[in-house]
């Protein structure tokens, strides 16, 4: 027993051979699973009656509303789901619409393919674009550590969050991509920077922490960028879609809220978030809000202190990710994808130097969550999205609270010198 404690304290027992073998394993059942999935359906639909791709579908009604000038039909339950039926047959579960209009400037250029290859091209270019995202920040690991470079494309096409993406045709690796990809360039190209997390404005919900995190850090020139990006943005969906599309979309926002986050429509077991662990529990809806917004100061009050002082930007990059994901309510299991570039952060700070006790055990878990998140969920109650999240934060804190006691000990023994 000792032994097994060790091994976890020291992430010894994650060798290179079992890690290539997990991630091959993983990768391989889901290639299965999607084939038989594919194969078993006819005309679009598989055989529970739902469409391929299941909430694209949601995204390609929208876009055929929006080419026809009905755009605000895409807020309107009945209208979306009629469109749906349309397309996909009478059958068809109701996929709910509840982005912005500025959404529609993705939705609608897809609508102008069929409905198999627009659902292609937007799950290999959106996971292209993550995997370069993730490539982009363990650069500098990929070069120093050699398990890093023979394992990271192999670990983030197999991180489990992203068989839940490609199931649900959702958008998780595009809110990945662009919020990894921000971090990225922020210390050298704050203005590109701050285009990609204007880009991000299509996912309101997760907007809680990062202006904290950006008036903390100073970071003066990537606000403005993302200003003027949202406020493009919303003039070119205007234009395109008209003002009606966004009165129809701040209307349909409490409807929303109401249907899906509080009375619980998707289903408490699919949100990942601290809200819907409240309500999972049986919880009332203002003890839910009162829990969810006290996880949303502390992450947003933790994320700026780590933010505005120095510090490797690493660490502050992977932080601001898990708080992102932790202080919303809304996420769902496939936004899980954001644990994807906090986890390769943290990797990349620890290039040259030794991961910290249990750190790797509880990156490993942390990875191996979204597998299994719903489904504990709706068996057991237990939120474990929301408690990867809570980890991966958690974990990250300690690595900047660590990396602060370390400096401020390496500037002690140099004044005493």
């Amino acid at each position: 027993m000792a032994h097994i404690w060790q091994a976890l304290r020291s992430g010894d027992w994650l060798t290179p051979a079992r890690t290539r073998a997990y991630c091959l394993i993983l990768i391989g059942l889901a290639c299965l699973a999607i084939c038989g999935w594919i194969a078993l359906s006819h005309d679009l639909v598989d055989r529970s009656g739902k469409p391929i791709g299941t909430d694209f579908s949601s995204f390609y009604a929208a876009g055929s509303l929006a080419l026809e000038h009905n755009a605000t039909e895409a807020y309107d339950m009945v209208a979306h789901h009629a469109r749906e039926q349309r397309l996909f047959g009478p059958d068809t579960p109701y996929y709910s619409w509840l982005y912005p209009p500025s959404f529609f400037l993705l939705a609608a250029p897809l609508a102008l393919l069929p409905y198999p290859l627009a659902l292609a091209l937007w799950q290999a270019m959106t996971f292209a674009v993550y995997l370069g995202v993730i490539g982009a920040i363990l650069r500098r690991a990929r070069h120093d550590d050699g398990p890093v470079a023979r394992l990271w494309l192999l670990a983030a096409a197999a991180f489990p969050a992203v068989f839940i993406n490609l199931g649900h045709g959702q958008n998780g690796f595009l809110t990945a991509a662009l919020l990894g990809g921000a971090l990225v360039l922020l210390p050298r190209r704050p203005g590109l920077a701050g285009v990609l997390f204007g880009l991000l404005a299509y996912k309101p919900q997760f907007a809680l922490v990062i202006p904290f995190a950006l008036v903390a850090g100073g970071q003066w020139r990537s606000i403005m960028a993302a200003t003027i990006t949202v406020i493009a943005l919303a003039g070119a969906s205007l234009l395109l879609f008209g003002a009606d599309a966004w009165t129809a979309f701040f209307a349909s926002t409490e409807t929303s809220r109401n249907l899906l986050l509080e009375q619980g429509n998707v289903g408490f077991e699919k949100l990942q978030s601290a809200f819907a662990a409240v309500r999972l529990w049986g919880g009332s809806v203002p003890l839910a809000y009162l829990v969810q917004g006290a996880v949303c100061a502390i992450t947003a009050g933790c994320t700026a202190w780590v933010w505005r002082s120095p510090g490797a930007d690493d660490i502050k990059a992977a932080l601001l990710i898990a708080a992102t994901a932790l202080a919303s309510p809304h996420i769902l299991d496939y936004d899980l994808m954001l644990l994807a570039p906090a986890m390769a952060f943290l990797v990349a700070a620890r290039a040259g130097a030794a991961f910290l006790d249990h750190e790797i055990s509880l990156l490993a878990a942390v990875w191996i969550a979204p597998l299994l998140a719903r489904s504990l969920a709706g068996a057991t109650g237990i939120p474990l999205g929301f408690l990867a999240s809570a980890t991966m934060f958690i974990l990250i804190a300690r690595a900047a609270v660590h990396a602060r006691g370390a400096a401020g000990a390496g500037s002690l023994r140099v004044a005493q010198a």
